[in-house]
């Protein structure tokens, strides 16, 4: 069962607001002028209002001005998160397991040595598998993937993309919108079914590689006697 999720506290959630506001006003230099539009623009219409019919349109005006540097703040950290994202290995795993839904994120099903990765994602569009690294190692690596996974997804769509800027890869900042946009294929059960059927296929131990150790090589004569039965 999930774990219940722990309650935010109002004075955690406006640290957390001061820690994205700063972090935002650091990276865009476009957030302050467009923050302060937000704020003022609001108030110099309240005040107006307040002068011609009251001051009832006074909080109006208040709350207006806080509901639009709270649209500005979302914009525009999440612009400044993906630019900051740009080229940080892992960073394709981690947008995914920030994104709202049914997502079921496990980071780095293959890789290399030389910083190259595949993280593999289920949801209702299907599979998804994403590659962050050089283009031509990891189209290998996704290769790899999509022969190993093709045995146990059936009928499941299978997507494949590879994070980066050039001709035919996919820029980080556009993976969000991108995969809420595929066509939903499966439901509920049939993600968690899924999601069991792959977790059972790494977790199955694989047979390691060069030569056998001694003390689990078979007695001499062992296979002659197998031939002989």
């Amino acid at each position: 069962m999930a774990k219940p999720q722990e309650k935010v506290s109002f004075g955690q959630r406006l640290k957390q607001i001061g820690m994205v506001f700063s972090f935002t006003a650091k990276r865009d230099k476009w957030f302050l002028p467009l923050a302060a539009g937000a704020v003022l623009i609001p108030l110099a219409l309240a005040a107006v209002a307040v002068m011609a019919w009251g001051w009832l349109w006074l909080p109006i005006g208040v709350l207006l001005a806080l509901l639009g540097l709270l649209i500005v703040l979302n914009l525009r950290s999440n612009t400044a998160m993906m630019s900051a994202a740009e080229g940080q290995p892992g960073a394709a795993a981690q947008i995914m397991e920030n994104m709202r839904g049914d997502w079921r994120v496990t980071p780095v099903v293959s890789s290399t040595t030389q910083m190259d990765m595949v993280h593999l994602v289920i949801g209702k569009p299907g599979v998804i598998l994403l590659a962050e690294g050089n283009p031509q190692r990891v189209r290998s690596l996704l290769g790899q993937e999509k022969r190993r996974l093709a045995k146990v997804i059936g009928n499941a769509p299978l997507h494949d993309y590879v994070i980066g800027q050039g001709d035919s890869e996919l820029p980080i900042r556009k993976l969000r919108t991108t995969l809420m946009r595929l066509p939903p294929h499966l439901k509920g059960k049939d993600i968690n079914a899924l999601d069991k059927r792959l977790k059972a296929l790494s977790a199955r131990p694989q047979m390691p590689k060069g030569a056998i150790p001694k003390n689990m090589r078979p007695p001499k004569g062992a296979f002659r006697q197998m031939r002989g039965r």
